[in-house]
């Protein structure tokens, strides 16, 4: 029974040093707590782990600099990390909407994103090129498989655009302050417009039906404020196929 507990508390692979100890930790006190230890070695650790300094990704968050960013993506024979891994099946057209899956979203929790004409318009497009697969976006190396992770960020660098400026995950957060920055929407439709959580399940889905309205305008503004910045905004280049 003990194994098992000890089992059940083991930190992932992946867990950050004080998450480590904090399962060590809990293991301990079961032990003593149940008389299989005679102390807590743990206690005497309590405070020595550094917390890791917090890091920001790199977001460009003024039109300028993100008007550069935009037109370096444009004209660049890539694909965009936020969608890299997107599926044909996702996109509903007809409504128009792109449903991201929960594995997929942010918040581990399906999202649902209205699609303006301009992206209407590239995914028709698009889907001359990939519409046959799965995937709208294709590794260079198997059709079956999306780019990996870090495609982006290399097409980032060699855009000329070093880490200390822009990040794939800077995207939302470029999108965050330029939206807010507008004062021509409401900070609940924005945070729902990028999947974050706020207030309780029920909350959560009044937010949804309430905000789709302004949400699906202001799609329609961030596509136009793109378009002014970038004057090719209509075309998708075609490339063969692996």
């Amino acid at each position: 029974m003990f194994s098992a507990r000890c089992e059940s508390r083991r930190p992932r692979a992946t867990s950050k040093p004080q998450s480590a100890c904090a399962a060590i930790a809990q293991v301990c006190r079961y032990a003593f707590a149940t008389a299989r230890a005679e102390s807590d070695p743990t206690y005497a650790l309590r405070g020595t782990v550094a917390s890791p300094k917090v890091t920001h990704r790199a977001a460009l968050t003024e039109w300028s600099s993100f008007g550069r960013l935009l037109n370096a993506i444009w004209t660049y024979e890539g694909q965009p990390e936020t969608a890299r891994a997107a599926a044909w099946s996702e996109f509903d057209i007809s409504r128009p909407m792109w449903i991201i899956p929960a594995e997929r979203a942010k918040m581990r929790r399906e999202h649902r994103k209205p699609l303006p004409r301009l992206a209407v318009n590239l995914l028709q497009q698009l889907e001359s090129i990939t519409g046959g697969r799965d995937l709208a976006f294709e590794s260079s190396l198997s059709p079956k498989k999306p780019p990996s992770e870090n495609t982006f960020n290399q097409a980032l660098r060699r855009m000329g655009f070093s880490a200390s400026e822009a990040t794939a995950h800077g995207f939302r957060a470029s999108a965050t302050s330029l939206l807010n920055e507008c004062g021509l929407w409401t900070a609940d439709a924005i945070e729902a417009e990028l999947g974050h959580a706020t207030g309780s399940t029920v909350r959560r889905a009044y937010h949804r039906a309430v905000y789709w309205e302004e949400r699906i305008k202001m799609a329609e503004w961030w596509s136009g404020e793109i378009s002014q910045r970038v004057p090719h905004t209509t075309r998708v280049e075609s490339a063969p196929r692996p």
